[in-house]
């Protein structure tokens, strides 16, 4: 069975079919990096990150683009609250090695490229100016929008027609644009942002307009048209473009980006480019919690750090892989009890096969035709699964029904199977380990006083380069060890640092 996809864009079920068969351009819509990571966020991380695997399994090479919004007005508004620092960038950093912790404490594979805003600067001008001279955008009062009228698709990915679109924006702003529902690419650093809606931290949408001008101590950089900060939407055309190139495979986020987010970077990449920004759209629905959505906005989350702590990487993996990615899931006691319980057996049935492999009642010629059966049956069952759009559900069902097959074989038998065995063993290490991220022995990774030794060399290199007066590179030095998941802190004795 070939892999099929629900997209976004059709509205069907379609053969995957990439741009390059032999290779996948995969970008995620990653954070507005103003809050603590939540576990709405990470149920869209986690699936992400299990499509990265399934697509590597199929023999794909993937590079997968995930960026950090770092400039928003929601961290402006953090600046001065605790530790978090006197500037936008400062708060930024903080949240960004927050939700690299919880990245590397959910087992995720990492991205090929984490692009920030604040790094793409030119590349996002340079695309506005691009829309300026084809006529898509225009320049009012230092400020430039994108003209819908001008891009005949508007509205393709969320199925809505211009005319019927809602005037959004304060009534100074809507002035400024030629039709209600255009859109900012870049804010003038005086006055008149963007009013169609921002983007929260946690992903989703939040309909209250900004404040007139740059918020204070917000950023704001020189271009064509005055000082002033890039819109929302034009950050990600921008970056992918810049990582991926103009057409991608697959452009993956939340449901509740689908508008206006997607829509714009649909109508103001293909207007850029003349080609198609996107093949496939896919969507992870929202994690909810009562009756609402999990929202930093809402206050109703609970945050990463918090949940791994309690329930460990191995137990959160599978209460997000239990539910298909575009399905309904709620967050509660009763559901995440189901996830504990289904780790459990599925755990309990891969150290036991394990232990019955390496036991000396394991025997070479024993053969379990229902065991040998199940592992085939399994396997299938798993890929068949994963194919019919990233089915997670069906595929832990699959490998639960493993579990079952060795626990029998261990009940009815004095003598094992080893082939048979050995067989179970690397299907859930294939499958469950390799596809769906379980770390079967355990939710540590990696030797930890080996990864302490290369820490503190590299802080040794450091010191070394701040003392030649190559702070630069010593910052650089820095970077790269928390993009790992160290945190290193600066004293007067001399840095420390944590594994994070």
């Amino acid at each position: 069975m070939t892999l099929h996809v629900t997209n976004t864009l059709s509205g069907e079920r379609e053969r995957f079919e990439p741009i390059d068969p032999d290779s996948v351009l995969l970008y995620y819509c990653g954070l507005t990096v103003s809050d603590e990571p939540h576990l709405g966020h990470a149920r869209a991380w986690v699936h992400v990150d299990v499509m990265h695997r399934w697509l590597s399994h199929l023999g794909y090479e993937v590079r997968h683009v995930e960026n950090f919004t770092d400039v928003n007005e929601k961290i402006v508004a953090r600046i001065g609250e605790d530790d978090l620092g006197e500037t936008e960038a400062a708060v930024a950093r903080h949240f960004i090695a927050d939700v690299i912790e919880a990245m590397r404490g959910l087992n995720l594979l990492r991205a090929d490229v984490y692009p920030r805003v604040t790094e793409h600067i030119p590349e996002i001008i340079d695309l506005v100016e691009t829309l300026v001279e084809s006529g898509h955008a225009y320049e009012s009062n230092g400020s430039v929008y994108f003209d819908v009228t001008t891009f005949e698709e508007y509205g393709k990915l969320s199925n809505q027609r211009v005319e019927e679109l809602e005037a959004q924006g304060e009534e100074d702003e809507l002035a400024e644009k030629r039709h209600p529902a255009d859109f900012a690419l870049w804010k003038a650093g005086e006055a008149h942002p963007d009013g169609v809606s921002e983007r929260s931290s946690d992903g989703s949408s939040d309909e209250s307009n900004e404040s007139d001008g740059p918020p204070p101590g917000g950023q704001t950089w020189d271009s064509p048209w005055g000082e002033g900060r890039p819109g929302w939407h034009i950050e990600c055309s921008a970056m992918s473009m810049c990582h991926l190139g103009e057409s991608i495979d697959i452009h993956a986020g939340g449901q509740d980006l689908v508008f206006p987010h997607h829509e714009n970077e649909i109508a103001q990449s293909e207007a850029a480019t003349g080609e198609p920004f996107a093949k496939y759209w896919l969507h992870v629905r929202l994690l909810e919690t009562g009756d609402e959505k999990m929202s930093s906005s809402l206050g109703n989350f609970t945050t990463v750090a918090d949940a791994l702590a309690e329930y460990g990487a191995n137990v959160l993996r599978m209460f997000y892989v239990s539910t298909a990615y575009d399905q309904r899931q709620t967050y509660s006691q009763g559901t995440i009890d189901e996830a504990v319980e289904r780790w459990d057996r599925l755990s309990r049935a891969y150290e036991r096969a394990v232990a019955a492999c390496d036991s000396v009642d394991a025997h070479t010629k024993v053969e379990d035709e229902a065991l040998r059966a199940a592992v085939i049956e399994a396997r299938e069952s798993f890929t068949d699964a994963m194919n019919d759009d990233f089915n997670t559900r069906e595929a832990v069902t699959a490998l639960l029904e493993l579990g079952r097959a060795v626990n029998r074989h261990a009940d009815v038998h004095e003598e094992y199977d080893y082939q048979g065995l050995h067989e179970a063993i690397e299907t859930f290490d294939e499958f469950g380990g390799g596809v769906l991220g379980f770390a079967f022995d355990g939710d540590a990774a990696g030797d930890a006083g080996l990864a302490g030794e290369v820490v503190e060399l590299v802080l040794d290199l450091r010191e070394q380069e701040r003392e030649a007066g190559n702070f630069d590179r010593a910052d650089e030095l820095r970077d790269r060890l928390e993009a790992l998941g160290v945190t290193v802190e600066d004293a007067a004795e001399g840095p420390t640092y944590r594994l994070r």
